[in-house]
């Protein structure tokens, strides 16, 4: 099973991107994104179930907005408002279950290869 992850790119604070991950086959429950910026943890950004269950971080809940494409294949993050502090590596990440401390801690099975999202101020 691949993830594919798209959308990334430079962007001016202020500025708006849309990532898009598409999964190679139907068989998640849940989708999502995480981050990864230089010299951090990687966090949980936001992510979604097959039901809409959705769960954001603090930092980028009213700017983010996750959702899933018909065929449950896509998962979407539009992120507008973006600031400085939103630069980072943004992976795809999808499980075959929805479970709110797996998203958290990070274990979920399945993960993409990043995308660069660089915001200049």
């Amino acid at each position: 099973v691949q993830l594919q992850a798209s959308g990334g790119g430079l962007v001016q604070a202020g500025g708006s991107l849309r990532l898009a991950c598409v999964a190679s086959e139907s068989i998640f429950n849940s989708m999502g994104w995480y981050r990864q910026a230089p010299g951090k943890e990687r966090e949980l950004v936001a992510s979604i179930s097959s039901d809409d269950s959705i769960m954001y971080a603090d930092s980028v809940k009213g700017r983010f907005t996750i959702a899933r494409g018909d065929a449950k294949t896509t998962v979407y993050l539009q992120m507008n408002s973006l600031k400085p502090e939103d630069t980072a590596v943004y992976y795809c990440a999808a499980d075959q279950v929805w479970g709110r401390t797996r998203w958290v801690l990070g274990a979920v099975d399945y993960w993409g290869l990043g995308t660069l999202v660089t915001v200049s101020s």
